[in-house]
């Protein structure tokens, strides 16, 4: 039987880097974490850089990884466009003072991930990754 890692946050909680990391066991670095040992991709929303994520009402659109040149689907991006059907639990955090990261919930895909053209660090414009998310809906146990 998977037991389906349960997340020790509320929505709206407040918590560090490094408490992430050791609640979801991934990577300390990057905005898309995959982690196996908790079957969950954590996804970073850090309004201080550069990246595009922009709310239309209840959908996030959240850019892709790859900082320079054309994104592609593949890596932690594709984990993401398959989350629907690879088992992968996603959970998103927002960025909105350096080291403060607000867990949002666990989200899905709103629709399908489609490219957009943005400008990378090097001010060169390439192609992205755009993922429409929103909150996973809680069933009422």
């Amino acid at each position: 039987m998977h037991h389906k890692f349960v997340v020790p946050l509320k929505i709206g909680e407040i918590i560090t880097n490094r408490e992430l990391m050791s609640i979801f066991r991934c990577a300390m670095m990057g905005g898309m974490r995959r982690s196996k040992a908790t079957n969950t991709l954590v996804l970073i929303s850090d309004h201080t850089k550069m990246y595009d994520d922009k709310w239309y009402g209840e959908e996030l659109h959240y850019t892709g990884m790859g900082k320079v040149g054309d994104q592609e689907l593949k890596s932690q991006n594709r984990t993401l466009a398959e989350s629907g059907k690879n088992g992968v639990a996603v959970h998103l955090f927002e960025v909105f003072d350096a080291r403060e990261y607000t867990y949002e919930g666990e989200v899905e895909l709103a629709g399908t991930p489609y490219q957009e053209e943005q400008l990378d660090d090097d001010g060169n414009p390439r192609k992205v990754w755009m993922f429409p998310l929103r909150r996973v809906r809680s069933i009422p146990s």
